[in-house]
């Protein structure tokens, strides 16, 4: 009896073993990796890179669907123009998966999803009735309102750094 139970216990460990091989050759954690492996692996692998003009921002992705989905777009160029002196936003080429909630407080430096193909990066911080799908966040937003400015400018979302 005993060893039914670890062949069955072996058995179900080696498949999640392999998704988790195979998520992280992508660079996400498998759900139910091992909680060091996941994490290295999303401290490494959520990150992804912001360039306007000659300024280059990290990003830190929000671990969920549409985030994953929008890093599979990159690297992206986008002409981005201004809406309401706090915002840049940006048709996608695709949909992405949404998750939407009312945050209540925008942050400058968030990355959101409006709708399910509208990108869309903060850079004031105010309140909002608005729903949005979280997609990541600058890490350090504050040089952030003066490199966007009030004008329509191009931003290259990329994983690697330009």
């Amino acid at each position: 009896m005993e060893t039914r139970a670890l062949i069955l216990l072996f058995t179900l460990m080696v498949p999640a073993g392999c998704a988790a091989d195979q998520l992280s050759a992508q660079g996400w954690p498998a759900v139910g990796a091992p909680a060091t492996r996941a994490a290295s692996v999303e401290r490494k692998e959520l990150r992804m890179w912001m360039t306007v003009g000659d300024r280059r921002f990290a990003i830190t992705l929000t671990d969920n669907a549409a985030a994953r989905a929008f890093a599979e777009l990159l690297p992206l160029t986008l002409d981005m123009p201004d809406l309401n002196g706090n915002e840049k936003h940006v048709s996608l080429p695709k949909t992405l998966p949404t998750n939407a909630n009312r945050p209540g407080t925008i942050r400058n430096g968030d990355l959101m999803l409006y709708g399910s193909n509208t990108l869309v990066l903060f850079y004031l911080t105010f309140d909002s009735s608005y729903s949005y799908t979280r997609l990541g966040r600058v890490d350090d937003p504050t040089a952030l309102a003066q490199a966007l400015g009030p004008v329509s400018v191009r931003v290259v979302f990329s994983k690697e750094i330009p």
